[in-house]
């Protein structure tokens, strides 16, 4: 992290607000309203918060939902109860990050009791991204790539070369290990020319899971020293999210090859190696940042280009594999 973004590891306490009132559940609509009046709504209010007798947040409400509602209805009738809070030992980055992923105007900031101690609202996210606007470019999109953008700004074209070419070698060696699995299973691509068809789909579903997780572990490895216990803790995490991803796509893919050709054993092959690549994809791009981090390696130059190779020969196996048993059934 650079001097100028340092501050984002700073925690979000230093930056939550304070003057909002807080709405007891058992409370009426008008009750509300009146405590609202008494206490006053702070500066640029869209939510509110409710919380219980011991003070536990347990719901948000919209003031939308709060200036439409009958005078008589409780508040524990209306609120909202799926709730996305930030925990007090967050860091400004993490909450910048749960704004670009939620899209929410504000978040209330809890302790590990479940109390609400605070919240941060939209502007403190536009703030950080005018901030990182008007200073350098991040550089994380093409460290992804193989390449700082210091490296080949204002460099010759043999410098740039230079700096650009080796990483490439990584995806022609990939490329060449997928040619030669395509003709170790060349006899099961013949057999069934609708393998042929979502071969690109699958291997894009496999490159863009394992860049997906790859990013969010080096965003992690910016803000927390990786031990063991953090990768195993990391790692049980990104199982879960694997399967539900791999499930997800691979029954919607083999929904479509059953509408489409009526081939079961089509679908199932291609269904089944979609869980298993994405599963893997999850995986790769957990491990391979995590490994090169604990081999003191700068994981956001070598994972990208590392993680996609990997991610595709992997993928093509599992494809051609779970083909190959199937279809000769």
């Amino acid at each position: 992290m650079t001097p100028e973004t340092a501050h984002l590891n700073e925690p979000i306490l230093q930056h939550t607000r304070k003057d909002f009132p807080l709405l007891l559940q058992d409370q009426t609509v008008q009750q509300a309203l009146d405590t609202i009046r008494r206490e006053g709504v702070g500066e640029k209010i869209v939510y509110f918060y409710v919380i219980d007798a011991e003070r536990h947040l347990v719901g948000v409400l919209p003031t939308r939902r709060l200036l439409t509602s009958a005078a008589d209805r409780r508040l524990a009738e209306i609120m909202v109860t799926r709730i996305v809070a930030i925990p007090s030992t967050a860091t400004l980055l993490e909450a910048c990050e749960l704004f670009a992923l939620h899209k929410f105007f504000a978040f209330p900031v809890i302790d590990e009791q479940h109390r609400i101690v605070g919240m941060v609202d939209v502007n403190l996210f536009t703030e950080e991204v005018l901030d990182l606007a008007e200073g350098e470019p991040p550089d994380d999109l093409f460290e992804a790539l193989g390449f700082r953008v210091a490296q080949v700004r204002d460099a010759s074209p043999l410098k740039a070369f230079r700096y650009r070419f080796p990483w490439l070698l990584a995806s022609i060696a990939s490329g060449t290990a997928c040619a030669l699995l395509a003709r170790a299973f060349e006899t099961t691509l013949a057999q069934s020319i609708l393998l042929a068809f979502f071969l690109t789909m699958v291997l894009g579903l496999g490159e863009s899971v394992s860049m997906q997780s790859m990013t969010v572990t080096i965003q992690a490895l910016h803000a927390t020293r990786p031990t063991l216990r953090w990768y195993l803790r990391t790692l049980n995490r990104e199982i879960s999210t694997a399967l539900l991803l791999g499930m997800s796509c691979g029954i919607v893919v083999a929904a479509i090859i059953w509408l489409w050709q009526g081939h079961v054993r089509a679908a199932l092959s291609i269904g089944g190696s979609i869980v298993l690549s994405l599963f893997t994809a999850c995986l790769i791009g957990l491990s391979i940042p995590s490994l090169l981090h604990a081999l003191r390696l700068d994981p956001k130059i070598a994972a990208g280009p590392i993680a996609l190779a990997l991610a595709d020969v992997l993928t093509l196996f599992f494809y051609f594999a779970m083909a190959t048993w199937l279809l000769k059934q």
